[in-house]
This record gives structure tokens, C-alpha cells and sequence, in this order.
């Protein structure tokens, strides 16, 4: 199978399964411990600590392990939320800013928010992707803001937003700011000492680490209510014991990760994935690539095939040996247009022909030559099947 959905998981990388595996096994210590055997392993989980924060330019003793993205994105939400409400002494009608694109681990945080008194407000983007800076700054500068949150990069389209601008309004209001990188970090420089976010999310699956760990970062001096409470793990703001061997690999996957950026070798993934835009666009008719071609991840297109519904192209690319996706991992299945391209300006019949393309370090042309092929052939067919409009009898998924 030839895997161009990056942006939902990456295979974890040799070296970062060759470090995890000695914790999978003889080494299986509680760092908690109190021997020299448990003691060695918490250094090994202090050395992933140093790695994690120099891939995101941070101190060590700002960043925290989460079981996930979504537990570092739910962390900060709630811990900012709940502070702001006591501070006020429980008054009502503290906002909350955040963007129409967010991932849903942020959007249902929001709703939930919304539920016990506060005011959720949602700034749009432009027809490229990118956040509305006018519309956020007079979000931010109403009164009793106590957090604004907007993700580095988009997990569908890949489009990077102006998250420097967006911290620096917030910070100019006093607003708490709270950027899900999950997208961005490994595939983008991220750096917390050029932009001065106060907190940020991220997840190591999305580069070459295991999944079921993440990490949240938080500027030095900030308070902080812990969403798991128990054994006092984490200095007490991430109780639970540490799950060691996934905590190394996703130090290794960021020490790798880090070198990648620093020698550019990401730009390699970016030249593939022009070259599969051009051969699309010159090969096909009814071709868009979406969204803002500038400011976006080197991996991710996300593209739109006129008379031709994405869920009949996953099905016939799936048999012709090529995984892609109609947009987030988590919408799959789910038959309603994305409110990401929905935000963006997209009509129903746009928004329901689009794939997005996400690649990694280990894409090869070759992969990327025949899944240009592999496409064709589906969108060709798929224009004969349903014809004009794009409707046709085509089984999707329910």
C-alpha cells in the first residue's frame, strides 16, 4: 500500500523503535522508584524531556507528557478555564477565543465550556485558510477574555496561520494564549522563544512516534490546574504513571525530527509534493489546490477534483492500493462537509470532492508517481460513473 495520510498517523521510525524497545522489556522500572534501577529510567525520561524541548526551542522544565494531543489540548482548556472562573469568583460570561478551523479535540472543549457560563467566540478565516486578524483582534480586545487558542497549522489543509500576529493581539489584551501545534511540530520550525505562545499541544504520532503520547508545553512561571489528579507525576500537573517507552521514542522521534528541520530535509517532502500537485493540474481537468500554497506544511495538499465525490475516490483509490483521506482522521465516515472547508467559503459540492494528501519523510517518488496515476485513473472513472454534478451510484461510507 502506498500511504499518503501523514496528517492522520506516521509509521514510527526505526530508531525510534530500536530506543523504545529495552523499556518494552527488561528495563520496565517505575521511574517513581526509589532503587537505582527506577532512577535510571527517570533519566531516561528526563533526557526525552531536554529532546522534546529543543525541537520546540523550550526549557525542559516547561514541557509535560500527556497520554495524547487531545489530553494536552483538554489540559489547557480546562485549567485556563477553571483558574479565569475562580479569579473572578465564579462570574459568568467569560470569553473564550478561538478560530472556526480548530480540531475537534478544541471545539469540544469549547461546547463543553459554553455549558457552565462561558462565551465561546469562533474568528473565521480567509478564502486561503488563514485566520481573520482584523475579526480577532476586536475578539481579543473585548472585556473579560481569558484565553485565546489557535492551532499552528490545520490538520486538513495543512495551512499555517499568522501565529506570531495572533499571540501578540492576545498578549496586548493580557490574553492567556494557546496554540494545538500538533500539526506543525516535526514538520515545521516551532519555536517558543520566537513566538511567545504561553501554552502549546503536540502529539507524537504526527512524527514518527508512537501513539498514545503527547506533550504540552507551558512558559515558565504560569500557573496551572491539573486535569488528572493522583500520584503527583509530572511535578503535579500530569499525574499518572509515566509510560516510559512511548516517553523515549517521542523524545527520539524530536531529537530526529530536529535534525530534519535544522538541515532543511524536509524540503524534499515539499518538491514530491509539488510535483504530485503539477501532475494532477496538468493531467486533469476540474483541478484546485485549496487553500493558501504559501503558508502551509511541506507534506500537505489538499485538493479538490471537480464532478467527483471524495468518499467514491477513497474507495476506488483504496483498491488500486493508494490511502488518502477526505480530511481529518476523525470526521471519517461522517458524510457532512468539513467545517474547516465550510469555513473557508467552500460550496457543499467543493467541499465534498476534496482529498486531502498528506506525505512523510519515508514518501518516495516512486510512491508518488504511481499514486498520481492511481488518481487519474479513479477521478476518470468516477466522472464516467456519476457524470455532470458529481452524483452518481456510488456506495459510500455510512
Amino acid at each position: 500500500m502506498i500511504y499518503l495520510d501523514n496528517n492522520a498517523t506516521t509509521q514510527v521510525h526505526p530508531e525510534v523503535l530500536d530506543a523504545m524497545l529495552p523499556y518494552l522489556g527488561e528495563q520496565c522500572y517505575n521511574p517513581s522508584s526509589g532503587y537505582r534501577a527506577g532512577k535510571r529510567v527517570k533519566e531516561v525520561v528526563e533526557k526525552a524531556r531536554e529532546q522534546v524541548a529543543a525541537l520546540i526551542g523550550a526549557d525542559a522544565d516547561e514541557v509535560y507528557f500527556t497520554g495524547c494531543g487531545t489530553e494536552a489540548n483538554n489540559s489547557v482548556l480546562y485549567a485556563v478555564a477553571r483558574m479565569a472562573a475562580r479569579s473572578a469568583e465564579g462570574k459568568k460570561g467569560l470569553r473564550i477565543v478561538t478560530s472556526e478551523i480548530e480540531h475537534s479535540s478544541i471545539l469540544r472543549v469549547c461546547e463543553d465550556l459554553e455549558t457552565r457560563g462561558y462565551i465561546i467566540e469562533k474568528v473565521g478565516v480567509d478564502a486561503g485558510g488563514r485566520l481573520d486578524l482584523a475579526a480577532w483582534k476586536a475578539a481579543v480586545e473585548k472585556p473579560d477574555v481569558v484565553l485565546a487558542s489557535v492551532m499552528w497549522a490545520n490538520n486538513e489543509t495543512g495551512i499555517i496561520q499568522p501565529i506570531a500576529e495572533a499571540c501578540e493581539l492576545a498578549h496586548a489584551h493580557g490574553v492567556v494564549f494557546h496554540t494545538d501545534a500538533i500539526q506543525a511540530v516535526g514538520k515545521a520550525v516551532v519555536n517558543v522563544g520566537d513566538v511567545a505562545v504561553d501554552f502549546l499541544s503536540l502529539s507524537g504520532h504526527k512524527f514518527h512516534a508512537p501513539k498514545g503520547v503527547g506533550a504540552f508545553y507551558k512558559k515558565g512561571g504560569l500557573r496551572f490546574e491539573p486535569l488528572l489528579r493522583g500520584g503527583g507525576q509530572e511535578k503535579g500537573l500530569r499525574s499518572g504513571t509515566e509510560n516510559v517507552a512511548s516517553i523515549v521514542g517521542l523524545g527520539k522521534a524530536a531529537e530526529i525530527m530536529h535534525a530534519c528541520l535544522s538541515n532543511d530535509e524536509h524540503a524534499g517532502v515539499g518538491e514530491l509534493r509539488d510535483y504530485l500537485e503539477q501532475s494532477l493540474l496538468s493531467e486533469l481537468d476540474g483541478v484546485q489546490v485549496n487553500g493558501d500554497l504559501e503558508h502551509r506544511t511541506r507534506n500537505t495538499s489538499h485538493i479538490s477534483f471537480q464532478d467527483c465525490e471524495a468518499a467514491g475516490l477513497l474507495i476506488l483509490l483504496d483498491e488500486y492500493g493508494v490511502a488518502c483521506s477526505a480530511g481529518s482522521a476523525c470526521m471519517t465516515g461522517k458524510q457532512q462537509p468539513s467545517h474547516v472547508q465550510m469555513a473557508m467559503g467552500f460550496s457543499r459540492q467543493r467541499a465534498n470532492s476534496s482529498l486531502r494528501i498528506s506525505l512523510s519523510i519515508f514518501t518516495t517518488r516512486e510512491e508518488v508517481e504511481t499514486a498520481v496515476q492511481a488518481i487519474i485513473k479513479a477521478v476518470k472513472k468516477l466522472r464516467r460513473v456519476q457524470g455532470a454534478g458529481g452524483v452518481g451510484p456510488v456506495v459510500v461510507y455510512t
